[in-house]
């Protein structure tokens, strides 16, 4: 996926939805994004008390261009895990500083991983 950008949807156990623009690396059947050290409101961030309460999780990368034959998007939901410790964290850790430069020297813990159970896609996503 080239989107450098994507959007992680999350709800809490009422169903009231949450989304939060966020970095990410793709590998086999999961999508990983970070908590990374950037600064960020409240003690226990939004986005991992409802994984932790509801664990379906939804994320977006999409294409907007004013040529609107450019437009795309790509939509995957899934089981929202929080790894926090052992390989997969190290992997997606390697993944996503290889991804991104800003996150060579950064702490990256945990890491959300959305197993991918549905991909839909739309418009065009060769840019």
């Amino acid at each position: 996926m080239r989107r450098r950008l994507g959007h992680l949807g999350t709800a809490n156990s009422n169903g009231l939805p949450h989304v939060v623009p966020v970095c990410f690396a793709l590998a086999d059947n999961a999508i990983y994004t970070p908590i990374d050290e950037k600064p960020k409101g409240g003690n226990v961030l939004k986005r991992l008390k409802n994984i932790s309460d509801n664990p379906q999780a939804a994320f977006l990368a999409d294409r907007y261009d004013e040529d609107w034959s450019l437009l795309g998007w790509v939509l995957a939901d899934g089981r929202a895990d929080i790894v926090d410790g052992g390989s997969e964290q190290d992997a997606a850790q390697a993944l996503l500083r290889a991804r991104y430069r800003q996150y060579a020297s950064m702490r990256l813990s945990p890491v959300i991983a959305i197993r991918i159970r549905r991909v839909r896609s739309w418009g065009n996503l060769d840019g």
